[in-house]
């Protein structure tokens, strides 16, 4: 834990570099046991894809497996979004009011296509605001990463409602505007989502890296983050949530219903491939089933 002095002057920088570039990095953040411990339980989701009663990781795109729920693996996921640093930070940046409202990771592949180009996070529904909502993301390398980086373009932050951006707009800005960031497993950088920002390319090696996403969660979001139930509350386990303050549980969004929607079931993206696969593996049940009262009549006769 941070003494109260360095913790009052590291989050004085920090604000100042959010407040300024839109990103602010934060070398060896997580170290140690606590980094050992975080890069195994990751690691054990990435094994196979969820399946049935398996856990693992999510596909919905081709050059990323995603993790949901961090917070459920390992302690240290919920340590680090309730670090005291990031909490004195967003209480300033955000205002009182932030909770975090996702947590999940991805394992980037190594390619060199430019799949997760530059954007701003879209999240709120703009035709209710009257100004651009705050919205920061604290992101953690769990590998060394070398190529792949983050990117983000300072200064971009707070100018304009989040969106897409093209490549020839990103040519017009200046390159030394551009921050990568480079660092070992446990380096962590926190951002503003209104800023520019994305992946870099190539990636010549296996990226992992977990993101946390707060913002206040009374700002209306728009209509596909409905519809896709995104910022739902979060997926927590009980045995890590010992000794939470009571600012704690409110910033893990404890009996908040806001963006609670009851009963809800996702629109399915490949109905018909989920029928074959579980047609295929009814028929396997049966298989086995029938095979084991074989066995058993088998063994009573002889």
């Amino acid at each position: 834990m941070m003494a109260t002095n360095s913790l009052e002057s590291t989050t004085t920088t920090v604000l100042e570099q959010l407040e300024r570039d839109g990103v602010a990095v934060l070398s060896g953040f997580i170290q140690g046991e606590q980094l050992a411990g975080m890069q195994q339980a990751f690691e054990s989701r990435l094994q196979r894809m969820r399946w049935n009663y398996f856990e693992g990781y999510e596909r919905t795109e081709r050059f990323r497996h995603m993790v949901e729920d961090v917070l459920v693996l390992d302690q240290g996921f919920v340590d680090i979004a309730i670090h005291p640093l990031v909490k004195e930070t967003l209480r300033t940046y955000i205002g009182p009011n932030y909770e975090l409202v996702e947590a999940k990771g991805w394992k980037s592949l190594p390619t060199r296509r430019h799949f997760h180009g530059w954007h701003a996070d879209a999240w709120y529904d703009q035709t209710k605001a009257s100004a651009i909502a705050r919205e920061i993301k604290l992101g953690v390398y769990l590998t060394d990463v070398e190529t792949g980086a983050f990117g983000y373009i300072k200064g971009t932050h707070r100018q304009y409602h989040p969106r897409i951006w093209k490549d020839h707009e990103i040519d017009a800005l200046k390159a030394s505007q551009i921050v990568r960031v480079l660092g070992k497993a446990g380096t962590a950088f926190l951002f503003d989502t209104t800023g520019i920002h994305g992946q870099s390319c190539p990636i010549l090696e296996p990226r992992q890296a977990v993101f946390y996403n707060y913002h206040d969660p009374s700002v209306p979001l728009e209509q596909e983050n409905i519809d896709n139930y995104r910022y739902h509350p979060l997926a927590l386990n009980a045995a890590l949530l010992g000794n939470l303050t009571s600012e704690d549980q409110r910033i893990l969004g404890f009996g908040n219903k806001t963006n609670y929607t009851p009963a809800f079931v996702p629109h399915p993206n490949y109905s018909m491939f989920q029928a074959v696969s579980r047609h295929i593996f009814d028929t396997k049940i049966l298989a086995d089933d029938f095979l084991s009262r074989v066995s058993a009549r088998l063994k009573r006769y002889f």
